[in-house]
């Protein structure tokens, strides 16, 4: 029978901070979501559709639980720097700073810009394009509907 070794689950120091090992896939994605808001089913549809969109173009998505109300997207990616590949660290999405949460058309849209800005992501790529042809129009008519002196013209 052959004899097994356990290590403790907690023998490493966190490292919460540091959540991207050195020897990653990249892109790597990671969700942080707060386990006290039962935001574990949201983190977990946005990386089952970044998952579905990207596929083999991501090296891993993360699920992070933490508390304190926190809903971030963070992607880690290689760049060229100096003839070097680097990882740069960006957060894409953080709900505190942006506002809530994002809807999974502008998520998909940030991940693309990041590790394939030249690739079509079809119907979310119209229906992102709608939504900011009707915004123009919106501020349009609102500029329109101003009456104005002419020095301000």
């Amino acid at each position: 029978m052959a004899e097994s070794t356990s290590t403790p689950l907690d023998s490493n120091p966190d490292t919460s901070d540091k959540i991207a090992p050195v020897d990653v896939h990249l892109p790597r994605i990671s969700i942080q979501f707060c386990t006290q808001c039962r935001w574990m089913l949201r983190a977990a549809y946005f990386a089952q559709e970044l998952l579905s969109t990207f596929s083999t173009d991501l090296g891993e998505v993360a699920l992070v639980p933490k508390t304190g109300g926190v809903f971030t997207v963070t992607i880690w990616h290689g760049t060229m720097k100096d003839g070097e590949i680097t990882t740069q660290e960006s957060i894409l999405w953080d709900r505190k700073r942006d506002g809530g949460f994002p809807e999974v058309k502008a998520l998909k849209s940030l991940v693309r810009n990041v590790i394939a800005p030249n690739r079509d992501l079809g119907h979310t790529d119209r229906a992102l394009k709608k939504e900011q042809g009707e915004q123009e129009s919106k501020k349009q008519e609102e500029n329109n509907g101003k009456a104005g002196c002419e020095d301000c013209q």
